[in-house]
């Protein structure tokens, strides 16, 4: 069992001050805070992200599409917090071609093309590689994802920062978000949020009781609430830790926890 190593990112669509119990001892905004992927799990990137201002528009490839030598990009988001009325962009709200979708882009009128959904703490979406997404003001979320760093910007709402425009057009899909992706996570229980091909991710709170066959090897321990230990050992929020084992994971009856486990090689 180990803690993992953390990495406060500033970011210009960071906050200044995230929601307790997560501080910022930077004078830049707090836009990420990751965590270093371990070998047993090497194939993951888990981090918290904190926005004050809306991310780019943006989507990333799978790994058939990726440049030569990478992997493509699979992510999830849980809502941690957020501010009344805050929402984030998946998909379109209509099928669109390359050509308008690249036309949109360009004069800025895909804004009125993103299918937004307002958020509350508790949501859970699947972002599949291709998706058109954006991060909107005022939220705080988990994101699990593949640890890949490939990312296609469509629009960045005119702030100086270079774009992808072609690339991310050729590998979006240009169309509506499932719905099916998004659920809203139980408060109580065991609820498994997504099952693979690359990760699971799931909720625990309370007395809920893993499945047989769930989280039997390499775990990561992301907690929502305090209450939560391992062989005694108490877990902070804002901390992820890995495990081999759940059988020495206790939470009192108010608490919850996120875990993740690769489902690559499964």
């Amino acid at each position: 069992m180990r803690q993992l190593a953390t990495h406060l990112l500033p970011k210009v669509w960071g906050r200044q001050t995230p929601p307790p119990p997560f501080a910022n001892p930077m004078d830049e905004p707090l836009g990420e805070i990751w965590f270093d992927p371990p070998s047993e799990l090497a194939n993951l990137l888990v981090k918290f992200i904190f926005t004050d201002a809306a991310l780019s528009v943006q989507v990333h490839p799978d790994d058939a599409h990726a440049p030569a030598g990478m992997r493509g990009k699979n992510e999830c988001w849980y809502i941690l917090d957020a501010e009344p009325g805050a929402k984030i962009a998946v998909g379109l709200t209509r099928e669109m071609s390359i050509d308008q979708l690249r036309a949109a882009a360009l004069d800025g009128s895909i804004e009125q093309e993103l299918g937004f959904i307002e958020v509350a703490p508790g949501d859970f979406f699947s972002i599949p590689a291709g998706t058109i997404h954006a991060i909107g003001t005022g939220i705080s979320l988990l994101e699990v994802q593949q640890n890949s760093d490939v990312t296609f910007r469509l629009y960045d709402y005119g702030r100086p920062r270079e774009l992808h425009l072609e690339d991310g057009v050729r590998v979006a899909k240009r169309s509506p978000y499932d719905p099916s992706l998004h659920r809203r996570a139980p408060d109580e229980g065991y609820a498994e949020l997504i099952g693979g091909p690359f990760f699971r991710v799931s909720k625990l709170a309370g007395e809920g009781a893993v499945p047989k066959g769930h989280f039997t090897q390499d775990t990561l321990i992301l907690p929502l609430t305090e209450g939560i230990a391992c062989d005694g050992k108490p877990f902070a929020v804002g901390t992820c830790t890995l495990v081999s084992s759940l059988e020495g994971l206790q939470l009192n009856d108010r608490a919850g926890a996120i875990l993740v486990e690769d489902t690559s090689a499964s």
